[in-house]
């Protein structure tokens, strides 16, 4: 028997570049931590983290956030903490752009002026406003 037609009755076995994490609903976490829990013969609860297919870290790390309360509830949201919105932030910044186009506005009209005084000064008119 030659190896092309041992494979042939084996399975081929499909090598994954990354193996996906292992993800844990809220219910399993309570069902198992619940379960060791009422494990009183020695070797019941590696049976069961064998039968389950996990560590005992998992264990020991479930144990500790249903001490802290955190398996009692809904699971807590992922991501940065909703901000809570202030209607003065709106105002404030409409304002500063509001200033800061004011700001631009009249050192516009201040370089108008002093071309206007420079023109003048070239052309030897004196402007109106200027006091001689």
């Amino acid at each position: 028997m030659n190896a092309a037609e041992r494979n042939q009755g084996e399975r081929e076995t499909e090598v994954v570049a990354k193996p996906a994490r292992r993800r844990f609903t809220l219910e399993y976490k309570r069902k198992v931590v619940r379960e060791a829990g009422g494990c009183k013969t020695p070797g019941a609860v590696g049976a069961l983290l064998r039968r389950e297919g996990l560590y005992s870290s998992h264990l020991a790390v479930w144990g500790a956030a249903r001490e802290r309360g955190e398996l009692a509830g809904a699971p807590k949201k992922r991501g940065p903490a909703p901000r809570a919105v202030d209607p003065r932030d709106k105002t404030i910044t409409a304002q500063g752009r509001e200033i800061a186009r004011w700001k631009r506005r009249a050192e516009r009209a201040e370089a108008l002026v002093e071309l206007q005084k420079n023109v003048a000064a070239l052309l030897g008119t004196p402007l109106e406003n200027e006091k001689s």
